[in-house]
């Protein structure tokens, strides 16, 4: 369980580095666009109780609730390619009091071209009936130690593209 300490950094950001296997590539050796969704989010899994000493399905749990993805926008700017490493970044980049908003991307091994970035927004609702509930306790603890609160209420994703983008040339 997510237990809040003041005297803790907790990264911003979460990173794994992996490679495009042939099996979940195109006949082109391009990585399938549905393949992206399992590698953004199997790379989050891994890395969110490695950084933050907790499990996820742990929070479910305990406030019989959990997020539900209303709304992915995803952008696809270079292909992965078959046996290639790249690096998958993701944040919580916005939230509110039933809402997070998670953006993950893709980056080249060296992490100066950017491949794919994804917005996947979702609702915090319980488990029993399914609607729309409040982030609580742990949940909202969490939240608030690992969220970056961009203000994202005028910008697209294609904007967000520039950003990263030059973000990467700076490094």
């Amino acid at each position: 369980m997510f237990e809040f300490n003041p005297e803790k950094h907790y990264p911003k950001e979460t990173e794994s580095r992996v490679v495009i296997r042939f099996q979940d590539c195109d006949p082109l050796q391009h990585l399938n666009n549905a393949k992206y969704f399992d590698y953004f989010f199997n790379a989050r899994e891994d890395q969110v109780p490695k950084l933050y000493g907790m499990e996820v399905i742990d929070l479910i749990r305990k406030y019989k609730a959990a997020w539900v993805v209303y709304n992915h926008n995803i952008s696809y700017v270079k292909p992965a390619m078959v046996g290639e490493w790249v690096r998958i970044m993701s944040r919580i980049i916005w939230h509110n009091h039933n809402t997070i908003l998670v953006e993950y991307y893709m980056t080249d091994d060296s992490k100066t071209q950017l491949k794919t970035v994804l917005w996947s927004t979702m609702r915090y609702v319980t488990l029993s009936e399914g609607k729309s509930t409040d982030h609580i306790g742990a949940v909202e603890d969490f939240l608030k130690a690992t969220s970056m609160m961009l203000d994202v209420s005028g910008i697209s994703i294609k904007e967000r593209v520039k950003q990263i983008s030059q973000e990467l040339k700076k490094v």
